[in-house]
């Protein structure tokens, strides 16, 4: 109930019709962020494509200015010096044969996922356990790679993979309502900045349509497109 009352407080302070400015939206988000633990600001992005056609995905990696606050666990398929490499970037588990396993088991204790080429061959084996959950390496993503330790680095320093869901809206989380709120202002320009530029030849009419920010618990919030890039 006390979540309730909460949610219903926080939405009494949101128009529902009307766009905020980026900088109001983040003031928004975080102002209405009262849980007891220190919530994500999370955007969402609804974009005119259609990502059942091939010409139309759209999916990247983006280094926030400012990191997101959240730390990930890093998985590293490689063998020999590479293994050695990731492990002294700072992957949290590193293996080939038996991290496979381990995966196969139902045991993935990473949230990202790195492999080097020669690798793949091993990894393709749990595309149907790694795909579903949107952890499976991919050389457009810089997550197939021999610069393990440039890999590593990067999706621990507040690396943000973004990928269109069915319906064509993008989720992604910008940062810690403990930000200060132009480190989330900038955080968010970066993702957006990303996403345009990630705009597939097949997109067709208006690519971004909305745009709306909520904390973890909060209510969503409408942002003005024109602001963004203001």
């Amino acid at each position: 109930m006390a979540h309730n009352k909460r949610l219903a407080a926080a939405t009494a302070t949101v128009d529902r019709n009307k766009n905020y400015a980026l900088v109001e939206a983040v003031a928004l988000a975080k102002a209405n962020a009262k849980a007891k633990f220190d919530e994500t600001i999370e955007i969402s992005l609804n974009l005119g494509i259609d990502p059942r056609h091939a010409d139309q995905m759209v999916r990247g990696l983006i280094s926030l200015p400012n990191g997101t606050g959240k730390v990930l666990r890093v998985g590293v398929f490689a063998r020999g010096p590479k293994a050695d490499e990731a492990l002294a970037a700072g992957a949290d588990v590193v293996g080939a044969d038996d991290l496979a396993e381990k995966v196969q088991a139902g045991e993935i204790a990473f949230d990202r996922c790195i492999a080097t080429p020669d690798m793949m061959a091993l990894v393709g084996r749990l595309g149907k356990i790694l795909g579903p959950r949107g952890l499976m390496p991919n050389p457009k993503l810089g997550t197939v790679t021999m610069d393990v330790k440039g890999a590593v680095t990067a999706a621990k320093s507040g690396q943000v993979e973004f990928r269109a869901e069915k319906a064509g809206i993008i989720h992604a989380g910008i940062g810690k309502a403990s930000f200060e709120d132009m480190k989330l202002v900038e955080n968010a320009r970066a993702l957006i900045d990303a996403v345009q530029k990630a705009k597939p030849t097949g997109a067709k009419g208006t690519y971004l349509q909305k745009v709306a920010m909520s904390s973890t618990m909060g209510p969503g919030i409408g942002v003005d497109v024109a602001s963004i890039n203001a």
